[in-house]
C-alpha cells in the first residue's frame, strides 16, 4: 500500500485550451480531514467554474473508502478520472482538488477525462510517495559502558534505530521488518554476551520512501 508522505501539501498549474487547471493535492488521512480539505480549497476559489475533488483513504481495519465529484462537469468526466489515477497508482490517504477557471474552449468529454488525469498526475510527480510498511518494535536496556558500540553495530546491520534515552540505562528502541526477528534477538545476545533481552513493543507502521 502507498500513498503520500505525511504533511504533503502540494499545487499545480497548467493551462489547457485557454481553460486554467489549479490542483491542490494533499495528504488527508480520514474521510473528515478529506472532506475538509476540499471544503478549504473550495473558500479559497469561490469564483471557479469547477472544483472538482477525489481522495481515497483507509480506515483503521476497514478497506478503502474512495469519492470522487465532477463539480458540475459532465458525469464522469473530471472526479473519476482523478479518483482513477490514485486508485491505479495504488495510493490511500491523499485527496486532490482540481480548480477549473473555464477559457472559452469546449474540450468534449475525452478532452476533460485527460485534462483532469493528466492535472492529477502532475501534481503527484511533485509529491513523494511513499510505501507502508509494518513493522516490529523492540527496545532493549544496554549499560552505558558499550551502549555505542551495541548502537554502532545495530546500525552496521541495517536495523532503524527510532529512539535513544539515558537514565540508569541507555534504552535503545529499534524497528525492524518482521522477517528479521530471529536476526536481531540473535545479534544483541551476541553482541551483549546474553546478558541483554529486547523487549517486544505494539507493531507500527512506518512509511518508507517509494519511486514514482
Amino acid at each position: 500500500m502507498r500513498g503520500v508522505k505525511t504533511g504533503t501539501w502540494v499545487r499545480n498549474r497548467l493551462e489547457i485550451q485557454r481553460s486554467e487547471f489549479i490542483t491542490t493535492l494533499a495528504q488527508t488521512t480520514t474521510e473528515a480531514d478529506a472532506r475538509a480539505f476540499i471544503a478549504t480549497i473550495r473558500e479559497e476559489f469561490p469564483d471557479a467554474t469547477h472544483n472538482c475533488s477525489a481522495f481515497v483513504v483507509k480506515p483503521e481495519g476497514s478497506n478503502e473508502i474512495g469519492h470522487s465529484n465532477d463539480d458540475g462537469e459532465p458525469s464522469g468526466t473530471a472526479g473519476a478520472p482523478m479518483l482513477e489515477v490514485f486508485l491505479r497508482e495504488n495510493l490511500v490517504g491523499v485527496t486532490a482538488v482540481v480548480t477549473r477557471y473555464f477559457g472559452g474552449v469546449l474540450l468534449g468529454a475525452g478532452g476533460l477525462i485527460r485534462a483532469y488525469s493528466s492535472c492529477v498526475s502532475e501534481a503527484l510527480k511533485l509529491a513523494q510517495i511513499v510505501e507502508f510498511k509494518d513493522v516490529l518494535r523492540f527496545e532493549l536496556d544496554a549499560p552505558h559502558s558499550y551502549a555505542g558500540r551495541i548502537e554502532a553495530d545495530i546500525r552496521a546491520r541495517g536495523f532503524n534505530i527510532t529512539d535513544v534515552s539515558y537514565g540508569q540505562f541507555a534504552t535503545i528502541t529499534v524497528a525492524l521488518d518482521p522477517a528479521r526477528e530471529s536476526e536481531f534477538v540473535s545479534l544483541i545476545a551476541q553482541l551483549s554476551g546474553g546478558d541483554i533481552t529486547p523487549r517486544a513493543m505494539e507493531p507500527t507502521t512506518v512509511e518508507v520512501d517509494a519511486p514514482h
